[in-house]
């Protein structure tokens, strides 16, 4: 049964939403006293009343109940101060249950349950949430609101594999934040997503720019969004060839970004410094190795599937390097057992490495499964891997012709 004051609360918020007046609301089969009434939690609602309101709203009777755990503003109080995955579920079913409240608040619930998918490496789930918040971000019209909820949508395209729509979102992103004059965070979040895109579309003249404009407008700082920064531009680097640069900007992130501030990224910097020794000519696998035996250290603190499946990427990535490939194998098989909750190019890194166990071993099944994900990554306009893969199939490829010379000279 509708109780009071809850019903009033309720019925009042359901009114101002539809900017109806008292006086519009009731209508004729009610007076103007009685809904004051009702609202104020003087009278109890019957049934005959809250039919005529629901039908005069356009609602069921049941809309008229306080969703599970409080209203929605009350929920979003609770997950933005405690962040907690109670509070955050409790959000979630005030969401649900909510469908009147306004776009601006709405909006910020959104936002915070796709940070929680984001965190836990479920960006399809994210991406639903971003979805409907890009959406809201266009009725509310709020420019700010627009570009970060576009920005966030790129990223989040981006990890899907999805680098086309993602540069889109992206690059209409950093047009409103340009044109609207809006603060340097807005601004460098926009760049962080755009420089990504570009460079996995293989636009990298246009990556670099802006990379060093990202790179300008975050100078003499030293916080998240300047490590960042630092990661992105030393991505660019990277595919540009320049690993001696993308090391220098990687070791500054690690060496001024404190952990303290988010431990999650200082996590991610040490993986990401560690896969750029694995990745750099010659390579440094006791490097790659330290990075990596820090970043197990923090997983006690922020170990969500995501980050636990990154870092034992890494380390498969690493035994093959040093030719442990069983235990490669092994690690591989920890990653197949569980739900993936990693970005698209982790997960095509994965199948690019059982490939090359494939053909270690004698399978030449491994060179056409190389060659089928070059092609896939080239259908989905993303370039830079593809340009990976390519090189990768010719390194094995010749790796692989080597060692069978070398066994044939033997044996004769």
């Amino acid at each position: 049964m509708l109780q009071q004051p809850a019903f009033g609360r309720r019925l009042r918020k359901l009114r101002q939403a539809r900017g109806l007046s008292q006086t519009a609301l009731a209508g004729d089969g009610m007076s103007t006293g009685y809904l004051s009434r009702l609202e104020s939690g003087a009278r109890q609602p019957t049934e005959r009343a809250v039919a005529h309101l629901a039908e005069r709203l356009g609602l069921d009777a049941a809309d008229f109940e306080e969703p599970a755990g409080g209203s929605l503003a009350h929920a979003l109080t609770l997950a933005a101060s405690t962040g907690s995955d109670a509070a955050l579920e409790t959000l979630r079913e005030a969401l649900a249950a909510e469908g009147h409240e306004t776009p601006v608040l709405r909006w910020q619930a959104l936002w915070h349950l796709a940070r929680q998918r984001r965190v836990q490496g479920d960006h399809t789930g994210e991406r639903e949430y971003l979805e409907e918040l890009v959406r809201l971000g266009d009725q509310v019209g709020l420019t700010a609101l627009r570009v970060r909820g576009l920005t966030r949508y790129a990223r989040c395209l981006r990890s899907l594999g999805e680098i086309t729509d993602a540069r889109d979102a992206a690059t209409t992103a950093h047009g409103l934040a340009r044109d609207d004059g809006l603060e340097a965070d807005d601004r460098a979040a926009v760049l962080l997503a755009l420089v990504s895109v570009e460079a996995e579309a293989g636009r990298m003249p246009d990556a670099r720019a802006h990379a060093d404009e990202l790179v300008e407008l975050v100078a003499g700082r030293s916080d998240a969004v300047w490590a960042e920064a630092m990661w992105t531009a030393a991505a660019v680097s990277v595919r540009q060839g320049d690993h001696a640069a993308a090391e220098a900007r990687l070791e500054e992130a690690l060496e001024k970004f404190d952990s303290g501030e988010d431990l999650v990224l200082w996590l991610r910097l040490r993986t990401a410094t560690g896969r750029l020794h694995l990745q750099k000519r010659p390579p440094d696998p006791r490097a790659a190795e330290r990075c990596a035996t820090e970043a197990e250290s923090a997983l006690v603190f922020v170990g969500t599937p995501g980050l636990r499946q990154e870092l034992t990427a890494l380390k498969a990535d690493l035994a093959f390097l040093t030719a442990r490939y069983d235990d490669a194998r092994v690690l591989l098989g920890e990653l197949s057992r569980a739900q993936p909750m990693m970005t698209y190019r982790d997960r095509m890194r994965l199948d690019i490495l059982r490939h090359q166990l494939r053909i270690r071993s004698g399978d030449t099944g491994g060179v056409q499964g190389l060659r089928a994900l070059a092609e896939q990554a080239q259908a989905d306009a993303n370039i830079d891997l593809a340009a990976d893969i390519w090189r990768i199939l010719a390194e094995s490829l010749a790796e692989s012709t080597g060692e069978r010379g070398t066994a044939a000279a033997s044996g004769a």
